[in-house]
């Protein structure tokens, strides 16, 4: 069965990232539809897949990560307006059977991201 997950480490505490709003959009050309809005947990999860079963297809997708929004609620020093604040991953699944895990790391000047299993 297909899913999809997430997770944010903040890279600068040394910790996962507990509180980043987080939302899924479907994309279709210039178009963006919502699928899920969520909230990482403490260990910088979701409390469950962001798609998974019937509502995980193939296409194009993108996640939007509320990352300034996380460090000010810390009070980490960032820039004034941050440096980053929202930080957006697009991607396309093609498998509609495979699991794709979408993990951020972040601190308030970069980000990284991979495919994990």
């Amino acid at each position: 069965m297909g899913r999809l997950s997430t997770h944010v480490l903040d890279t600068v505490n040394g910790r996962p990232a507990g509180g980043v709003a987080i939302e899924l959009f479907a994309v279709d050309g210039e178009q963006r539809r919502s699928v899920v809005k969520t909230t990482t947990n403490a260990d910088g999860r979701t409390d469950a897949p962001l798609m998974i079963g019937d509502a995980f297809r193939a296409g194009t997708y993108e996640l939007v990560f509320s990352v300034g929004a996380y460090f000010r609620s810390l009070g980490t020093a960032t820039a004034d307006p941050p440096f980053l604040d929202v930080v957006p991953i697009r991607f396309t699944i093609a498998e509609s059977d495979g699991h794709y895990h979408v993990p951020l790391l972040v601190s308030p000047w970069s980000y990284s991201t991979y495919r994990g299993s």
